[in-house]
Order: structure tokens, then C-alpha cells, then sequence
């Protein structure tokens, strides 16, 4: 239903929100982008030191050694950092290449030689450990340095070589499972729970993605954490960019499309810009980005949609061409983004920073029945930014807060034309195809397909850590966040017919054709967590508090949803209840040695379903004439659901098999409770309607291995293998209502979900002789995803659901590059290919009489247009080359 008006009730979220923090007695937190560096001094007899002095060079961070020559620093920013280690009578060491990551702790031990003279410093470079032993979880921290060895461009390009992740499905969860930030704050669309941003890999300074279970700091998610942390401004100026063309080079016989090349078919250009800004102790990052990818299939304009054809030839199908017959991209994505930080340090102990990410893509789908009306499809249009305010005010060495504030905001829309009242509607009118012209190609018209959705969401967050002593540290949260969500149709066009001719109605929002509708649902979060270090055992345990409230309304009584049945018991509309979930999460690592350990984690994680989802067609006054033989209302909306659920177990091993050889094994399990499906409500006068509600359920079993091999000469390599069985009663939240609308049995049944991908092995291989060249590689290896089989053509001719697997598939990406060095700076030139052996099948579409993409047997002669559509093949061969240079600081 449509928001009303009453109060969100804030006194008993803030009276929930205190009783979860009194429990810990303390204020707030949140996850964040520093993270801790904890070792031991000792000298050239192996003794503790005490009182040397140990700092962060460049930065105001520092502590001092105790009687143990133990040390801790918090609120490290991530990143690569130097540590320079003193005290009078020994010889100072400066440690270099220190990688630390956000919310974890680093280790490192520091060895000073006596002298009797002042000496000039020793420097030394830090290795980073091949296997994390204190981490609880599976936590892949990928670096900058790592990033850009690879043949990847964007942030989700990194996510999808990581262990348990396949295409986009976090440990065989649904997708929106996931929270995506950037530098510790969520970035997700409220709609569908997904990203509103695209990152490109030159931004990024570090990418952590945790698929298995998280702390209690993360919240909304039941399948993973990714945290982007973004590049900062440093004390010298300095400049970097990258251009790069490329295209697709592939045999045209073989997808059925020309094999032209264009050239230029994709282009990117980068520029990035930081330094100091002129107000004192001031820095500054500056990107900007552009690129163009023009799709591989080809459109020809033949058939100008605004130019309609005479009804004699559409009967003989003898058709004018009406357009310029111009040779064009079918579909395309052009990309404007940019991102602008600034941070101040003038205060002393203060850091304040502001932020803005910008994301402008104008787009257009590659359907294959527009190869010949390629302007008569709707086109795509986003414009998303992030921006806000980051306070961080550290009270001492092992204390510090933080306040942030964020705007996130997406407007969306997928439509021909702007205004539904624009007279090219009528001049075109309506598509056209006929299946004995081009095998159904449309010749005429445009797509009057109409939506828009736009979300401007506020986000508050605040934050306190206080590493009490060397051993214990405690984290204190809170969250609240007020997205306005708006979506739908504006303006519904509705085709008649009469008297012979067809005219156009627009219809701005009525039951049958809604417009867009606004939703302001509230919600808020606090978590209590604190972490243990005693001899190498590290203990991480918390809780989180979660609140939802919709903000919404739905029927009293769901058998008389519209309150329009005669006799029957009077329904109105109710307030929604506000939900409420507790989520206890905990985590331990135990060393067996000071090269292996074993970890165990535990966790209950809810999240809300996309406001979308839930949402859309929750109007059910258009239930008023529901009888017993309709049931073309769709499945409804609901507002008043609960949060999804899941129950995630983890239990692993991690060893440093040598200095150069890490392993990581890990068992998990996933119970999966209350996922969005679909009941059906039974009304008074014996009709029946579909419902969307908590009722849908899965498991997953797994088990991942990773080889983690450092360089060692000119090679280094990453292994990462997942086995993994997921299933559950459906796949989908509407699944059950499209079984029965089918004729199927809609009754719960466990079946594999459409991305059950049983095996799959991830390859990293590198060579490389530093600041000189490099060439990486990227094998990817998987196990066919389930499909249904047939076994003979028409109805009821399938198999059990999902019974099938689809054939193994092959992906091989590769990465070369050359560096150089000038006057003015280094670069390096690099070529990309990206599915070198230009596979046309990876888990795509198959015929489920055949389990294969190239052809069928019972529907050769029906099928002729979907035979004859290259769409269903995985993209082809990419080719990419392009330059790099970095000035000189």
C-alpha cells in the first residue's frame, strides 16, 4: 500500500538501541577504514625493549613499547604504511611496505641493534604473512598493488575472483545478499539491495570481501561484506592516468554475426589528481573517468520507427526501408564518473574529510529483435552519487571516535521517451513484427515499456574504540538510515482498438496501471563487539540490533483484502508492525603453531528484502473485483514482512606451509529461514490470491581451499577451489506462483537453486620482474549450474526442476605490460585480453532438450528465431590495449 502519514515511533527504537548498548555500557561504532599494527621490540640477543618509540611515518600515530617490548597503534588508515622504530644507544630502523587492512589487526616484529654511536637508520621491508592465523573468518584482502597486476577494470571485477562467489551469489545465497561500502559506509540501493556504484580499479586502495561470516559491525546482509577502501591524498603532488581502445575479435560463423572489427568499439580514459590543497594540512584526490562500450552485436538501421509503414505492405511484407541503413552498435554503456575527497588535518587529534562519488551511464540493452529497429528500444539512464562528511577525533592512543554522515542517491529510468505525452509515441505507435519477416525481427514502432526509480537515502553513523589493553579492544555502534524510495510507471500507455484504428490512452496511475509511489521506510541498528588477543588466541564476539519499520499499511483482514465482498467481516487498513531481530555473532582462532591455526565462526544474520520486492503491487484496492475464476492479479506486495534469516556456521584451518605457501581450508553451512515467496490467501467468496511472505527456505553446504603462493623469483600464484551444494523450495520469490499458474505442483519441495554450481576453481598466475614487466593470467573453471530437462515436446514433456546440470564451462583472461621510465615520470604499456579462447559458453542459456546452446531437438522448426539469436552466447574475445603514466611526485 501507499505510505501514510503517522509517526515511525522513535522512542521505542531508541529505548531497543540503549538496552542493546547498556548491556556493554558504552556509545556508538561502525566499520570502518583504519585498522591496528600490534608487534614486539626486542634487540640482537632477541631481549624486549622498553620505551622505544614507535611511529607511523607521515601520519600522528604512534605508541610506545612496555616492559615486554609489546606495542599497539590504532586507527592506521589502510593502506601501505612505514613504521620507524627508536631509542637512544640502538641503531633506528625504519620498516617499509607494512600492508594494513581496515578492521583487522597487522603483526609486526621489530628487531633493534645496540650501539654506542648515533649510526644512520637500517631499512627493512615487511613481507605480508602468506596465511592471516588471528583471523576468525575467510577475509580476502586484495591490495592496490594486486589490483593493478591484473587483467580486471572495475570493483566488481576483483569480488568475482574470490572464493564462494559466483556471479554475484555470496556462498549460494540469493543475489542482494551482500552489503557493499565504500570506506566503511554502505552504498546500497534500498531498492534492490544492490550497489549504486561502479569503482574503478585506479581509485581503489584496498578491496576486502568477507563471504563467509562477518562481525556484528556488518549489518543488512546474510551472504557477504565487500568494503572498498578508496585511495587518499597525500602530502606531494601528483598526478597518474590511463588510457586504453579496444575491441572484439572473434570468427563471425560462429555467432552467427558479422566478425568485423571496430577498433574503437571500447574506449576509457582516467586522469587522478592529489596533493596538497592551500589551506593548511589539507589533501586532496581528484578522479575522473570516461569510458564507451559498444557492444559487439551489430544493428542495422534499416527501419526508422517514426516513419510507419502502409498496411498493404505489411500484409506482403514487402517493407521500405525508412531509416539510413547506418551500421550501429545494437546495445551500448557510456560511463561518466568521477570522485572528489578532501580531508583536513589542521586540528590537532582531528581528521575531517568530505567525499563525493558521481556515476552517469547512459545505456541501451542489446536485444536481437531490434537488429533492424535498433531506436525503437527503450534506453537507459542512471545518475548516482555518494557524498558526505567524515569526523574522526582521536581522545588518545588507544581511543578514538568517529561521526559520518552520507546522502546516497539513484535515479533511475528505463524508458523511449522522457514524457508520456510525447507525440512520438503516436508517431510511431506500438511495435510490429511479423514471424515470416527476418524470423520475427520488429519493422516498425517503439518499446512503450515505462519505469522510473529513483532513491535518496540518509545515512547516520557514529563511532567509539577503545582498545582497553593490549589484549582486549571493544567496539560500539549505532546506524540509522531514511531512504525515499520512489518507483514505477510514469505514465502507463495503453493501446485501443476502434472502429479499425488503434489509439493511444495515457493513464498516470490508476489500480490497473500504477504510477510511481513513494515509500519512507526508517531503519536503524547498533552493535556491541569486542575482540580478544591472549597469546596469539584471538576471540571476536558481539551483537547486533536491527529495526525495520515500513512505514506502511495492509489489510486487516487479507480475505477481504479490498473490503469489497458483501456480508463479509469489515477489513481497513492496519499499520504495519515494526520488526525487530537480535543477532549474536562470534568468532575464535586458535594457533597450533606460530605457522597454523584453526578458526571457528558462528553467526545470525537478518536482512530486509528490497524495498522493490515488497513494495510493488501492494495496492490491494485492486483486489475490489477478485473472483473466483480470476487470478490475473499478480502476486502481491507486502509490507509486512519479517527479516529473511540466515544461520551460518564455519569451521577452517590456515597454515604457512613455508614462507612463500599459505592454505586456507574451510567447511561451512548455511540454514536459510524465511525467505520472501509466495503464499496463497483464500477471500470469503472462494476466491484466491497470491501473497509474497516469509515462507521460503534453503540450505548450502561447502568447502573452500585456497593456495596462496607468493613470489618467489619471477612467479607467484593464488588457487582458489569451492565446492558447494545450495538448495531450497525456490529460486525466486515468485517461483511458486509461476509453478502454479503453470499447472504445477506449487506445494514446498528442496530442489538445487539455479546457481547451485557444485565446482568451481578460480586461477590467479603471475610473472614479473619488478618495474619492468609483467604478464598475468585469470583461469576460471566451473561445474555446469542446474536447468530442467525435456524429455519429449509439449506440456508436461520436463523432468523435476533443476534435475539437469548444464555442461562444464572454461574462462581465460590475460594481462601483459611493459614499464618504462622518464624524465617526468613511469608508465607502462599493457595489453588486456579478456576471454582469450573465445568461449561461447560459461553457465549461460541451453536447450533443455538437449542440454546444449547450439541447437534442439524437438523445436528446429519452431524455434528458428531463438536458434538464430547470437544473445544466448556468452560475449566474445576482447581485445584491449592502452598506456598508463604516473608522474613523478
Amino acid at each position: 500500500m501507499e505510505r501514510h502519514t503517522r509517526t515511525w515511533r522513535p522512542a521505542a527504537f531508541a529505548s531497543l538501541v540503549m538496552l542493546v548498548l547498556s548491556v556493554t555500557g558504552a556509545a556508538f561504532a561502525w566499520a570502518g577504514t583504519s585498522g591496528k599494527l600490534s608487534g614486539r621490540v626486542v634487540d640482537d640477543h632477541k631481549q624486549p625493549l622498553q620505551g622505544v618509540n614507535v611511529i607511523v611515518v607521515g601520519q600522528p600515530l604512534g605508541a610506545a613499547s612496555d616492559a615486554e617490548g609489546r606495542f599497539t597503534i590504532v586507527n592506521i588508515p589502510a593502506g601501505r604504511i612505514q613504521v620507524k622504530a627508536s631509542q637512544i644507544g640502538h641503531r633506528p630502523t625504519l620498516v617499509q611496505n607494512i600492508d594494513i587492512s581496515a578492521d583487522q589487526t597487522t603483526t609486526l616484529d621489530i628487531e633493534l641493534v645496540e650501539t654506542a654511536v648515533a649510526m644512520a637508520e637500517v631499512v627493512v621491508s615487511a613481507r605480508r604473512p602468506v596465511v592471516e592465523i588471528h583471523r576468525t573468518s575467510n577475509i580476502a584482502s586484495v591490495t592496490r598493488e594486486q589490483i593493478a597486476a591484473l587483467p580486471v577494470q572495475e570493483l566488481q571485477d576483483v569480488v568475482n575472483l574470490q572464493a564462494g562467489v559466483v556471479d554475484g551469489h555470496f556462498r549460494g545465497g540469493r543475489t542482494g545478499e551482500v552489503q557493499y561500502q565504500v570506506d566503511g559506509v554502505s552504498v546500497n540501493n534500498a531498492f534492490n539491495n544492490a550497489s549504486t556504484l561502479k569503482l574503478d580499479r585506479s581509485l581503489l586502495e584496498e578491496v576486502q570481501v568477507i563471504s563467509g561470516t562477518f562481525d556484528a559491525e556488518y549489518g543488512q546482509a546474510m551472504s557477504g561484506v565487500v568494503n572498498a577502501i578508496l585511495k587518499r591524498g597525500g602530502e606531494k603532488f601528483h598526478w597518474d592516468a590511463e588510457v586504453f581502445s579496444g575491441g572484439y575479435v572473434f570468427p563471425g560463423a560462429d555467432r552467427i554475426v558479422s566478425d568485423n572489427i571496430h577498433p574503437a568499439a571500447l574506449q576509457n580514459f582516467q586522469v587522478n589528481v592529489s596533493g596538497p590543497a592551500p589551506l593548511a594540512k589539507t589533501f586532496y584526490l581528484l578522479s575522473a573517468r570516461h569510458s564507451v562500450s559498444d557492444d559487439y552485436l551489430r544493428a542495422t538501421r534499416r527501419f526508422d520507427p517514426l516513419v510507419p509503414h502502409d498496411s498493404t505492405s505489411k500484409v506482403t511484407l514487402n517493407l521500405r526501408a525508412t531509416g539510413d541503413s547506418a551500421d550501429v552498435p545494437l546495445g551500448y554503456t557510456h560511463d561518466w564518473s568521477g570522485i572528489a575527497k578532501i580531508t583536513n588535518r589542521s586540528i590537532s587529534n582531528v581528521e575531517l574529510s568530505y567525499q563525493m562519488l558521481l556515476n552517469v551511464t547512459d545505456a541501451r540493452a542489446a536485444k536481437w529483435a531490434f537488429r533492424f529497429d535498433p531506436e525503437g528500444q527503450t534506453k537507459q539512464h542512471t545518475l548516482s552519487f555518494v557524498q558526505g562528511m567524515d569526523l574522526t577525533h582521536t581522545l588518545s592512543k588507544t581511543t578514538f571516535y568517529t561521526l559520518s554522515v552520507r546522502q546516497n542517491y539513484t535515479d533511475y529510468k528505463d524508458l523511449a521517451y522522457d514524457n508520456v505525452y510525447d507525440p512520438r509515441y503516436d508517431q510511431a505507435g506500438k511495435l510490429e513484427s511479423n514471424d515470416n519477416f527476418e524470423l520475427g525481427a520488429w519493422y516498425q514502432g517503439v518499446d512503450f515499456s515505462r519505469f522510473h526509480q529513483k532513491t535518496n537515502g540518509a545515512i547516520l553513523k557514529a563511532s567509539f574504540v577503545d582498545q582497553v589493553s593490549r589484549e582486549r579492544q571493544l567496539k560500539f555502534g549505532g546506524e540509522f538510515q531514511a531512504p525515499h524510495v520512489a518507483f514505477g510507471a510514469p505514465g502507463t500507455l495503453v493501446l485501443n482498438s476502434q472502429n479499425g484504428t488503434q489509439a493511444i490512452t495515457r493513464v498516470i496511475d490508476a489500480p490497473e496501471y500504477p504510477g510511481v509511489k513513494e515509500y519512507r521506510p526508517f531503519i536503524g541498528a547498533a552493535f556491541a563487539q569486542q575482540e580478544l588477543e591472549w597469546n596469539d588466541l584471538t576471540f571476536r564476539g558481539g551483537l547486533r540490533f536491527e529495526y525495520f519499520d515500513a512505514r506502511s499499511t495492509v489489510p486487516s483482514d487479507l480475505a477481504n483484502p479490498a473490503n469489497a465482498i458483501a456480508g463479509a467481516p469489515r477489513s481497513t487498513l492496519r499499520s504495519v508492525d515494526p520488526k525487530y531481530s537480535l543477532a549474536p555473532r562470534l568468532g575464535l582462532s586458535y594457533p597450533i603453531n606460530k605457522n597454523a591455526a584453526l578458526f571457528f565462526a558462528y553467526g545470525h544474520f537478518y536482512q530486509f528484502p528490497g524495498l522493490g520486492q515488497i513494495f510493488t503491487n501492494a495496492d490491494y484496492s485492486k483486489l475490489a473485483n477478485l473472483q473466483a475464476s480470476s487470478n490475473n492479479f499478480g502476486v502481491m506486495g507486502n509490507p509486512d514482512i519479517k527479516p529473511e534469516r540466515t544461520v551460518q556456521y564455519q569451521f577452517g584451518y590456515k597454515q604457512a606451509l613455508s614462507e612463500y605457501l599459505g592454505l586456507d581450508v574451510s567447511t561451512y553451512y548455511k540454514d536459510i529461514r524465511d525467505l520472501l515467496g509466495v503464499q496463497f490467501i483464500d477471500t470469503y467468496n472462494d476466491a484466491t490470491y497470491a501473497r509474497l511472505t516469509n515462507v521460503d527456505f534453503g540450505n548450502v553446504i561447502g568447502l573452500t581451499v585456497t593456495l596462496d603462493q607468493r613470489a618467489k623469483g619471477l612467479f607467484s600464484s593464488t588457487i582458489d577451489y569451492t565446492w558447494q551444494v545450495a538448495q531450497g523450495n525456490s529460486s525466486d520469490p515468485s517461483e511458486t506462483a509461476t509453478r502454479a499458474s503453470a499447472g504445477e505442483d506449487p506445494r514446498p519441495r528442496s530442489v538445487p537453486f539455479n546457481w547451485d554450481q557444485r565446482h568451481t576453481l578460480n586461477m590467479t598466475l603471475m610473472w614479473s620482474r619488478p618495474k619492468q614487466w609483467s604478464v598475468s593470467t585469470i583461469l576460471r573453471a566451473a561445474s555446469g549450474q542446474p536447468y530442467t530437462p525435456t524429455i519429449t515436446s509439449g506440456f508436461s514433456g520436463g523432468l523435476t526442476q533443476n534435475s539437469g546440470a548444464k555442461p562444464n564451462a572454461f574462462l581465460m583472461d590475460l594481462r601483459a605490460d611493459h614499464s618504462f621510465v622518464t624524465r617526468q615520470g613511469t608508465g607502462s604499456l599493457f595489453a588486456r585480453v579478456f576471454n582469450v579462447l573465445d568461449t561461447r559458453y560459461f553457465n549461460g542459456f541451453v536447450f533443455n532438450d538437449t542440454n546444449s546452446p547450439y541447437y534442439t531437438a524437438f523445436g528446429a522448426s519452431t524455434q528458428r528465431a531463438l536458434l538464430n539469436d547470437p544473445t544466448r552466447y556468452y560475449g566474445p574475445r576482447r581485445i584491449e590495449v592502452g598506456l598508463t603514466f604516473s608522474a613523478r611526485n
